[in-house]
């Protein structure tokens, strides 16, 4: 890949080098054990470099194509997938889900102390997407129906992404459709509902309407034996120990679940074209997948000011003031009520594993940093290069 000059295309050289110097400072504190980050501006490469290690023990250097899994940056590539479909007018926002999953008519809701009561209108594909259904995870601390998901075992390798949606019907809404935002397994939800309404695989799916046609030859759920040793390894930091993660290794094997939340895996040149599509307002190399008018749709906030500013885990968290959602995507509305570097309509969003990307509109550029490590805490790297991002820019 061509790297083109950065003082061409708005970046400071020098500021960019700062980059370098915090994931380096990353290596020495052994809080990573590599990792890889991309800035393009006017889709012209800025910056592109490899730092520390693939894995640790067989002392693999990383390099600029490693194989990363990227968890929830697969949700903006699924809820694209069903705005494909949604511009063929098979689909649209404001359907119940239940038209497509019968069984999501006679979801219960879950109503303090412990009492369940019905629906006061139905979930809408919308509120799937910007995730105010009243879905959950499993992991926040809040409510008791929490203990419900983890007990349901959604996240098990073998069972189908219709199986997990099955389980997901019968087990109650935190609150009522549209009164609330929570992070969710509603992607998940749209992933079938993809599969359900083209009458493909979300897997197939995505390989012949999103990847191949833009090109992204190593995107997948699993990764070819040919392909192996370019996957870096997952490691977890515990207590400031960086040990490898066994869990999310099953990369070669044909896991059952494909799920719409996360799963994915891909490169940082990969994921640089979808986002550069998405920047293109749905367009690369004349391979069109949306409309503008619907990425601008999507990119846009759609959780109402009565919601907002966001919560996670019942809480307002610092971390999330200013910030909206829209279909897919978090959305930048405030930089400055942030706290962090921006614009307002940046937009994207990151993996459970710190890997993470946004695309700027306003400034016309896609940053994307790719790490391969769980934090017991969270972990800063992640607006440390948003940070340092916006500090290169002129």
């Amino acid at each position: 890949m061509n790297i083109s000059d950065p003082e061409q295309h708005g970046f400071s050289t020098s500021g960019l080098k700062q980059i370098d110097q915090m994931m380096v400072h990353y290596l020495e504190q052994k809080l990573i054990a590599g990792g890889v980050t991309l800035v393009a501006r006017q889709g012209q490469v800025v910056h592109f470099e490899k730092f520390g290690l693939q894995d640790i023990a067989a002392n693999t250097p990383m390099a600029l194509d490693t194989i990363f899994h990227i968890y929830s940056m697969t949700k903006p590539i699924t809820s694209v997938a069903l705005m494909m479909l949604y511009e063929q007018g098979l689909v649209q926002l404001t359907d119940p889900i239940a038209k497509f999953i019968p069984q999501f008519e006679h979801v219960k809701v879950f109503n303090h102390p412990k009492s369940l009561i019905d629906l006061t209108r139905n979930i809408t594909i919308q509120d799937l997407l910007c995730h105010t259904a009243g879905l959950s995870y499993g992991f926040y601390e809040d409510t008791p129906v929490d203990d419900l998901y983890r007990q349901a075992d959604l996240f098990l390798p073998d069972i189908t992404l219709q199986e997990m949606v099955r389980r997901i019907a019968g087990l109650p809404l935190v609150h009522q459709p549209g009164t609330g935002w929570r992070y969710s397994v509603a992607t998940d939800v749209v992933g079938h509902l993809v599969e359900i309404i083209s009458d493909m695989s979300l897997a197939q799916f995505f390989a012949e309407k999103i990847l191949n046609p833009l090109g992204m030859v190593d995107t997948a759920y699993t990764i070819s034996p040919k392909k192996a040793t370019r996957v870096a390894t997952l490691y977890s930091l515990n207590s400031g120990n960086l040990q490898p993660n066994e869990s999310g290794n099953e990369i070669i094997h044909a896991l059952t679940l494909q799920a719409g939340g996360h799963g994915l895996l891909s490169t940082a040149t990969d994921y640089l074209r979808f986002a550069q599509c998405m920047l293109n307002q749905g367009e690369l190399d004349g391979v069109r997948l949306l409309s503008p008018k619907t990425v601008d749709l999507m990119t846009k906030n759609q959780v109402s000011p009565a919601l907002l500013p966001l919560r996670y885990n019942g809480v307002i968290n610092k971390s999330v003031l200013g910030l909206g959602f829209g279909l897919g995507f978090r959305v930048m509305l405030d930089a400055d009520l942030a706290g962090i570097s921006g614009f307002k309509g940046d937009y994207g969003w990151g993996g459970m594993a710190n890997t993470v990307f946004w695309i700027d509109p306003q400034k016309q550029f896609v940053a994307i940093a790719m790490v391969q490590c769980f934090a017991d805490e969270i972990h800063p790297i992640k607006n440390e290069f948003r940070t340092l991002v916006y500090q290169a820019l002129y």
